[in-house]
């Protein structure tokens, strides 16, 4: 997988690609990030395939957002190779493979968040893979956004 970090020239470097003006926000990882879902969901809907460290700033936005929203330890979601997080409020794991795991590619785990794809057509089709009596992320997507800053 590619190291180069999401910076401002990455982030910026992809937007004129898709035809879109440089980022306004700050130069900070969390509003670099909030612009990376916005410059994924743009190079999607143009049928472009974004940079891994945008897809990578997107992917940790909304997991952090998720961990934010419904905040505990009961289950791990697994966005590989990208990030994972422990949410949902519930009893914890402290060692070894967690009892409620979800796990997904990046650009479902986008499409679910984003509200652009239903979590029960997400397993349906195979793209979600959840074990575990708490493992249903149903009752927390799609995540609110907040206001766009790109």
């Amino acid at each position: 997988m590619s190291r180069t970090p999401l910076t401002r020239a990455v982030l910026d470097e992809q937007r004129t690609a898709l035809g879109l003006p440089p980022s306004a926000g700050a130069d900070e990882p969390a509003a670099l990030r909030r612009a990376a879902l916005d410059t994924v969901l743009a190079a999607y809907d143009a049928g472009a395939e974004p940079s891994r460290p945008v897809v990578k700033g997107a992917v940790r936005f909304l997991l952090d957002r998720l961990a934010e929203l419904a905040p505990g330890r009961s289950v791990e979601v697994r966005v590989p190779p990208y990030a994972a997080v422990q949410c949902v409020d519930g009893p914890h794991h402290t060692r070894g493979t967690p009892p409620n795991v979800v796990e997904m590619d990046a650009a479902t785990w986008i499409a679910l968040a984003t509200g652009r794809l239903a979590w029960t057509d997400a397993l349906d089709d195979g793209r979600v893979r959840a074990s575990g009596a708490r493992a249903d992320l149903s009752g927390h997507l799609p995540l609110p956004q907040g206001p766009p800053q790109g």
